[in-house]
């Protein structure tokens, strides 16, 4: 073997490990977060947890992944330690379905059916689909599936590239040699584990060790011990992963090295001992691929079986290695809300999850937004100060919401994610600055009140009836728009801008009469300045409310933009929007004036009433 088939060898390696990730990441982007989504909702008891764990793990090829999503889940609360052991578990039996995959390179015949079934047969017909996908669809599933049978096919080249680079190894008595060394067990278990910790993954360790298979100097004596090193190695990602997380996240890395440790010295204790009773002949054969995959499956699922009775005590393990403490809390230390728990840096690695958490907290935020408004609103009718200091707590959490939030996305923006997911981050990234300011406007409401209440002032019977109508109509339109970048619904958004066009006539109107009745006497100039700042305040939010409207009908249809999209809204063409007008002016008509001159027909300045 010279130096060129080293470079073979090593070339053929990177495009193994490459088309791994290309594949395992086509897989994760196909599932749209919606796998990682039932695991984190459906893990009820620990047998669910093995199946849920193992069929997650065979889609997104990578136990490494699962178990760090897991470790995130614990962190943020999601999950409790009790529940991932189930997981843990079922990971360690899904990441086998690479090396059966794998495998199917060592089928020998000479019928049409079995030679295609070889993966030197089909993968090229895969890459030359899968490319077609990925360079003439448009749609974004459908690259994802290229990418899949892109990456596979590179995969298979590679495994194909190693194994024919090592073949010459076969007559290097020195290469033999080395492997007559890991007959030792425990030489054995520390090579398949440093191996695996370095290249963090179990998958691509075994796959390597498949390659190595087709010198015939790997021997099912060595091959056994070094899959025992690799299941090991593999929960090197998950601490690491769990370093600076909270201890139950350190407890379940723990949970997972701990299952892998105990169930290798379990299985190598029995299998060691029947050996020297029985001796097991095929230890002295080469291993073939097939072989390894039985292996690798057989380990797996004993370690399984053999845990699964007993779960609880991994648990317990893990929490004597990391113990609870008693700490005094640091006094002026705020706790962490509940909500950025979902912002582990942690998904990140799983971006269609991440999203998805995004969208639930960004959910959150809207929540908390409504309820400040209705609160400072309600503030105008019955002052209550215990109100107004829950309007200014619920301000100070979604200044923290976005401003985690915003940081997180802007990180998650670097990510490879897919365009539908693509669309949503630039959604929440534009809409939870105008969420935000949206509370700044409840404490603005609430401590107009305040000086309402201080200074014992009040607006005459016409100007609180004028006012309630006003509040009501700024109530809708934050409950519509908030209830749109909820469900990201394009339709429901499309009703926001009439209703904004309605409140500003409003807030113009209002100011109108409020003239009229300092002219008349029936009001201060005192109560105008608060008039004048409430009205102002309501306008803005639902200006705030229009961009959040028009952030959405974008991310829906990209032909518009800002000013076009309104201006083209306000044409005389746009029935949709002239009907929603003037249904929105009927509903928040202005009671008659008591005085003064007539009310302006707000509906005539758009146009028309129909």
């Amino acid at each position: 073997m010279d130096i060129f088939s080293v470079f073979t060898m090593l070339g053929g390696l990177a495009l193994f490990l490459y088309g791994m990730n290309v594949m395992g990441d086509g897989l994760s982007r196909a599932s749209g977060g919606r796998l990682e989504k039932i695991l984190e909702k459906l893990t009820s008891s620990t047998v669910k947890g093995v199946l849920l764990g193992a069929g997650v793990t065979a889609v997104i090829q990578s136990s490494s992944a699962t178990t760090v999503m897991v470790v995130g889940f614990v962190n943020s609360g999601i999950m409790t330690l009790e529940r991932t052991v189930g997981i843990i578990m079922g990971a360690n039996i899904g990441t086998t379905i690479t090396s059966w995959i794998l495998s199917l390179s060592g089928i020998e015949g000479d019928s049409f059916l079995i030679r295609m079934l070889k993966p030197t047969s089909f993968s090229p017909i895969l890459a030359a689909i899968g490319v077609v996908l990925l360079m003439f669809s448009k749609n974004e599933k459908k690259k994802d599936i290229g990418s899949i049978m892109v990456g596979f096919a590179v995969l298979m080249f590679g495994m194909d590239t190693m194994s024919g680079a090592v073949k010459p190894l076969a007559d290097v008595p020195e290469f033999t040699n080395l492997f007559l060394m890991f007959e030792n067990p425990i030489l054995g278990m520390i090579a398949g584990a440093v191996l695996t910790a370095i290249i963090q993954s179990s998958s691509a360790s075994v796959g390597i060790l498949q390659a190595l298979c087709v010198t015939g100097a790997v021997s099912f004596g060595s091959a056994i011990p070094i899959i025992m090193g690799q299941n090991i190695g593999t929960c090197v990602t998950a601490l690491l992963s769990s370093i600076g997380a909270k201890k139950n996240a350190k407890r379940a890395a723990f949970v997972h090295l701990y299952f892998n440790i105990i169930g290798t010295i379990v299985f190598m204790i029995l299998f060691y001992s029947l050996n020297g009773v029985i001796h097991f002949g095929f230890l002295g054969q080469a291993a073939d691929v097939a072989g390894i995959a039985v292996v690798h499956t057989a380990f797996n699922v004993f370690a399984t079986l053999l845990w699964l009775p007993f779960h609880g005590i991994l648990v317990k393990l893990a929490r004597l290695t990391v113990r609870d403490e008693e700490t005094v809390s640091e006094g002026g230390t705020a706790p962490e809300l509940p909500g950025l728990r979902l912002l582990d840096d942690r998904f990140q690695e799983t971006p269609a999850l991440a999203i998805e958490h995004c969208r639930e907290v960004c959910a959150q935020m809207a929540e908390i937004t409504v309820s400040a408004l209705d609160k400072a609103i309600s503030l105008l009718e019955h002052f209550d100060q215990e109100k107004v200091e829950q309007v200014r707590k619920e301000e100070n959490m979604i200044d923290s919401y976005e401003d985690r939030m915003g940081t997180y996305l802007v990180q998650l923006s670097k990510k490879e994610i897919a365009l539908r997911d693509s669309h949503t981050l630039s959604v929440l990234l534009h809409c939870i600055g105008d969420i935000e300011r949206i509370s700044d406007h409840a404490v603005g409401i609430a401590n107009a009140a305040s000086e309402i209440y201080k200074k014992n002032l009040a607006f005459s019977e016409a100007a609180v009836k004028e006012l309630q109508v006003f509040s009501e109509a700024v109530r809708e339109v934050v409950d519509i728009s908030m209830k749109a970048i909820k469900s990201e619904d394009a339709e429901t958004a499309k009703q926001v801008e009439p209703l904004e066009e309605v409140i500003d006539d409003i807030g113009d109107e209002m100011k109108k009469r409020h003239v009229d009745r300092l002219r008349e006497g029936r009001c201060t100039i005192e109560l105008g300045f608060i008039l004048s700042d409430l009205t102002t305040i309501y306008k803005r939010v639902a200006d705030h409310c229009s961009n959040i409207a028009v952030c959405l009908i974008q991310a829906d249809n990209d032909e518009y933009g800002r000013h076009e999209y309104l201006k083209s809204l306000k044409a005389d063409d746009d029935r949709y929007f002239r009907t929603q007008y003037a249904e929105y002016s009927r509903k928040y008509e202005l009671p008659e004036r008591v005085k003064g001159t007539p009310k302006i027909d707000m509906r005539v300045r758009m146009g028309g009433n129909n």
